[in-house]
């Protein structure tokens, strides 16, 4: 996409899915198995497949969203400067500009991802990672060297999946789906198939038939430390004296490097915290730039539910051109199946929370010419937004539970965000989860980030707090179960689905769960319908799930917020 930045105009890559296959006769399984075409929902207007002719059985594919000045944004990417290196990424950098001026790069194309294949043959893929600003998945070939190198950005915001064999086959995708039929036709030969770490890159080296071996695998950033990148807003600019003013100004940049697009932008809205200052936000910086149209603001809900109705407040507050879309049991019916399909996982509270948004996605795709959907993913992890972080031993603990919430969003809630929009062609934008605010978020003083009074992300809402860019009422308004503020209290979301479910799953094969299933072992009838639809097309995979994800220091059987004690919602 085109980005609006120092002047310049830049190619972005958008939202996409790659492909990559190492030591199989990949001819064969290419076109039998579909493999490649299962992510062809990451990027549904353009397709390309390409065999090195370098590298005996290597083949990777990209299925790419069509934007503005589409030349330029097809892959695999290589350009004349480096010959023996090919580029496939899914990604956004965001300091693709601030590296030109900074290192000297001559750019080919007006890619935004051009930028790594630079870096890397300036300094090696540690210096690469190191200093991107943005959020990607990449599968980088040097011929030369006969390596593979394949890295994913520090929260995984970008999905990228690995799949390794003992015998060296080595294969790459966006989602699972795209590599579960490889892992099959692997037969005898031991075979790992599985989410590729955040914030890490691993280096392959090539052998003469196309098999791969492991060189080296490594974490080049842990959440919380200071980027090495150079920053959008530099540190110097930052007053030790007005954290306020500080956390406003690195929301506000966090949201401003994202505005880059030719297609329209839209933003998800529940009415919550998270949402709703990501949407003003924009709204505020889409007027600064004069963008051609009005942001477009998306809600979801059954009737005059709480979301629905504080979203609604908010829209009008801030200027958008709002939409609301009301859902029925018979749509959770309709996309339970679905939704586990696309999500790849078995959790509980992530299908849950999932449904809401998959149905929204598919309205925003059917309904609307928005394509870029800014949304709220990453303050609950961040500012201790979830109701447990009252019953925190110490302010030394929430500050331990906010960094592994971070570490493993990519399974969890970041996975929900992504998959429930690419399922229907959308590129997602998390401000949230910028290197440079969260790093700062994390540095400030932890008893500062507790809740207070019982009020949680009490610093996120006191940062602004009479700056009328909320209403005071949404600002202050109390944490939502977050699958259930679309429904009732009367009947919550997970009700509805329990109801659904009773009647699919029996008594003696809840019974039977722990033998059949011994890791994250089923304990109701919900969880186990959610792995048994899992294993249907991941046979054997639950392991992309470590554990379920659940509250904690408080004794609960449930993931919904409902069951603490003080859930305040009405």
């Amino acid at each position: 996409m085109r980005a609006r930045s120092s002047g310049s105009l830049v190619t972005r890559t958008y939202m996409c899915g790659i492909w990559a296959l190492f030591g199989m006769a990949t001819h064969t399984s290419v076109h039998s198995n579909s493999s490649f075409t299962k992510i062809w929902h990451r990027g549904p207007d353009a397709w390309r497949i390409e065999y090195n002719r370098q590298v005996k059985n290597c083949c990777v594919g990209f299925h790419r969203l069509e934007i503005v000045d589409s030349l330029y944004g097809m892959q695999p990417m290589k350009i004349h400067a480096y010959p023996h290196l090919m580029l496939l990424c899914n990604g956004e950098l965001y300091n693709c500009l601030r590296l030109k001026e900074e290192f000297g790069f001559q750019y080919e194309t007006k890619c935004d991802v051009e930028c790594i294949l630079h870096l890397y043959a300036a300094g090696g893929i540690e210096h690469c990672t190191k200093n991107l600003d943005g959020v990607f998945a990449f599968c980088l070939i040097d011929t030369k060297k006969r390596r593979v190198y394949l890295a994913r950005d520090p929260f995984g915001v970008r999905p990228l999946f690995r799949l390794h064999s003992e015998l060296g086959v080595l294969g790459a995708a966006s989602e699972a789906k795209a590599l579960i039929d490889l892992a099959k036709e692997l037969s005898e030969d031991a075979w790992k198939l599985g989410p590729f770490p955040p914030g890490c890159f691993e280096e392959y080296e090539i052998s003469a038939d196309g098999s791969t071996r492991v060189i080296q695998k490594t974490a080049y950033y842990n959440i919380g430390d200071k980027p090495q990148f150079r920053p959008l807003i530099p540190y110097g600019d930052l007053q030790p004296s007005d954290v306020h003013g500080n956390i406003r100004k690195l929301l506000t940049a966090a949201v401003k490097k994202r505005l880059m697009a030719d297609r329209r932008i839209g933003c998800l809205l529940s009415g919550g915290l998270d949402s709703s200052l990501v949407a003003a936000l924009l709204v505020q910086l889409a007027k600064e730039v004069n963008l051609p149209y009005k942001i477009q603001s998306f809600a979801i809900g059954m009737g005059e539910s709480p979301d629905i109705l504080a979203a609604r407040q908010v829209a009008k507050h801030i200027g958008t051109e709002h939409h609301e879309v009301s859902f029925t049991p018979d749509d959770v019916k309709e996309v339970l199946d679905k939704v586990i399909y696309h999500l790849e996982t078995p959790d509980i509270t992530t299908i849950r929370a999932s449904v809401g948004m998959y149905l929204l996605s598919k309205y925003i795709l059917e309904k609307t010419d928005t394509t870029v959907i800014f949304s709220g993913e990453g303050a609950d992890e961040l500012a201790q937004g979830y109701i447990y972080f009252r019953n925190a031993p110490s302010s030394e603990a929430a500050h331990k539970e906010s960094l592994r919430l971070l570490k493993d969003i990519y399974l969890f809630d970041g996975l929900r965000a992504d998959r429930t929009t690419a399922a229907h062609s959308l590129e997602l934008r998390v401000p949230f989860l910028d290197l440079q605010f969260t790093s700062y978020y994390l540095g400030l003083d932890p008893k500062s980030r507790q809740p207070q009074n019982g009020i949680e992300k009490h610093l996120l809402r006191s940062a602004f707090d009479g700056t009328d860019l909320l209403p005071s009422s949404i600002l202050w308004r109390h944490k939502e179960a977050f699958s259930d503020g679309v429904t009732s209290v009367k009947k919550p979301l997970y009700g509805i689905i329990q109801d659904m479910i009773e009647s699919k799953v029996s008594d003696s094969c809840l019974e039977k769960a722990a033998s059949k299933y011994p890791h994250c072992t089923p304990k109701t009838k919900e969880s186990l319908y959610y792995r048994d639809v899992f294993e249907k097309t991941f046979p054997k995979q639950s392991h992309f799930m470590p554990y379920y994800w659940m509250p904690r220091w408080v004794e609960v059987d449930d993931p919904s917020a409902r069951f603490i004690s003080h859930y305040a919602a009405k």
